[in-house]
């Protein structure tokens, strides 16, 4: 048996009589198995909820009777995001966003009716999920277990009796290194469980799975090297534990709560309120089709008339109201994408001024790489809202055609403009594609490099430690 292993096994032993440690470990493993659990039947519930709700208004859109298209333009129809199955592990922003999408014509509305706005302010210190579990309270038990690894043997008097019998500074440094990874091995083990479980049992990427599990055993193993830093450094226990507890409470709660606002203070997002305001400036600088004067369309009847090779509106060989509808339905989107392209486009800087925070607390990288992995993050919400924006335009665009070439402009009013309900059926049927799993890699790969980053200096900085613990043996 070698030394490092030996040191660790004895290690192993002196935790399993720490009473507080055992209990504390328990209540961990305990507290992992009821976030999985909970999060899974959460979202389970959640997921069959939205496809009933969209099983239901799907229903209904292709119930409704034989009526003018544009009277469906305006009874519009609902769409429901659907969840990612890794999101019963991290469910990222998805409690802030909104989940449920009113599709109509002339607008463009924005997601509603997220958890935290339903729920109690609770929600907003964190959900219960295996992510917050790791994310949090894992390090901070490893703080209380681990604290006091080198420190002991320092304070006890202990150290210079292991040097004095040939033990070297790197195979003691080694072999406490090692039985606090063991440890954090075992804080792991139910998420990974979680983890495969997932995959196995829906649709998950397994691809996207592991790497959940890499990055969370890369947070867990920078926290076990850092305490052994710490401890190799600290003269006595409790100055180590006191020097922990203030890198936990920064680097996992204050900064990760501060930066957002820093952030938000320093690039701002228009209101809601603003938005409005300037989308209906940018509709009235449109034009106005019911007004035969206005240049714009005046303009576009002109040019109607002439690829028909007719001089009035009335001799076009389709309905001429549904072609000015699919025109101004096409200059509105239009006027609703560049707002909302802007609106991303500034919350995608925000994030990367939040990410590269992520130098001073790292759980700001992990969090970018779990909530990515499990399709939870900003950019998941954006391709649903995206997808969902063409879905309305394609949507309507087709009820707008249907004026234009069911109906004359002759019979566009009164009984005759009604056309047949087998029109809309499947019509509003909604299909989500999610990212690939190999583009969601990519995209996580730099929030993974930061991590990696800080092993590696935490690496370093426990090598000079080990040194300098030789140093002092002297």
């Amino acid at each position: 048996m070698s030394v490092i292993r030996r040191i660790a096994i004895e290690e192993w032993r002196l935790m399993r009589r720490d009473r507080v440690a055992m209990l504390g470990l328990a209540l961990l493993l305990l507290l992992s198995a009821i976030a999985a659990f909970t999060a899974w039947d959460q979202r389970r519930g959640a997921t069959e909820q939205r496809e009933r709700h969209q099983a239901r208004v799907d229903h209904e859109f292709d119930a409704q009777p034989d009526r003018h298209p544009h009277r469906m333009v305006h009874h519009g129809h609902f769409v429901f995001r659907p969840l990612s199955p890794l999101a019963a592990f991290d469910a990222g922003i998805d409690p802030y966003t909104g989940h449920t999408l009113f599709l109509e014509g002339h607008r463009q509305n924005g997601a509603n009716f997220g958890d935290v706005r339903e729920s109690s302010l609770l929600l907003r210190f964190g959900q219960l999920t295996p992510a917050f579990v790791l994310q949090v309270l894992a390090p901070l038990l490893l703080v209380f277990i681990g604290h006091a690894v080198v420190a002991r043997e320092r304070e006890s008097g202990t150290l210079r009796v292991l040097m004095a019998q040939g033990l070297r500074p790197g195979q003691l440094v080694a072999g406490k290194l090692l039985a606090l990874l063991a440890v954090a091995g075992l804080m792991l083990l139910p998420a990974l469980l979680t983890l495969a479980a997932i995959a196995l049992t829906t649709q998950a990427s397994a691809g996207l799975a592991f790497a959940l599990g890499l990055g969370y055993a890369a947070w867990l193993a920078l926290w076990a090297l850092g305490v052994v830093v710490v401890s190799t450094l600290a003269r006595r226990g409790r100055d180590a534990l006191m020097a922990l507890l203030a890198v936990w409470t920064v680097g996992v709660v204050l900064l990760p709560r501060l930066v957002p606002e820093l952030v938000t203070a320093s690039l701002a997002l228009p209101t809601r309120f603003e938005t409005e305001i300037a989308v209906s400036r940018g509709l009235a600088a449109m034009g106005d089709s019911h007004n035969p004067d206005d240049p714009y369309f005046n303009e576009f009847r002109r040019k109607t008339l002439a690829k028909y090779g007719v001089t009035r509106v009335e001799d076009l060989p389709v309905n001429y109201k549904g072609v000015l509808g699919m025109e101004g339905e096409r200059l509105t989107s239009e006027l609703f994408e560049r707002y909302t392209n802007a609106s991303f486009a500034l919350q995608e800087q925000q994030l990367a001024r939040m990410q590269a925070f992520s130098l001073l607390s790292p759980l700001i990288a992990l969090r970018s790489l779990s909530m990515g992995a499990a399709g939870t993050d900003l950019p998941a919400y954006r391709r649903f809202m995206e997808q969902a924006e063409k879905h309305r335009f394609d949507l309507i665009q087709a009820l707008n055609r249907m004026q234009a070439e069911k109906l004359t402009l002759a019979t566009d009013r009164g009984s005759e403009s009604r056309i047949s309900k087998d029109h809309w059926h499947g019509l509003a049927a909604f299909h989500f594609n999610a990212e690939a799993a190999g583009d969601t890699l990519r995209r996580t790969l730099t929030m993974a490099a930061v991590l990696l980053a800080w092993l590696a200096a935490l690496a370093g900085v426990l090598a000079f430690a080990t040194r300098r613990l030789q140093g002092v043996m002297r």
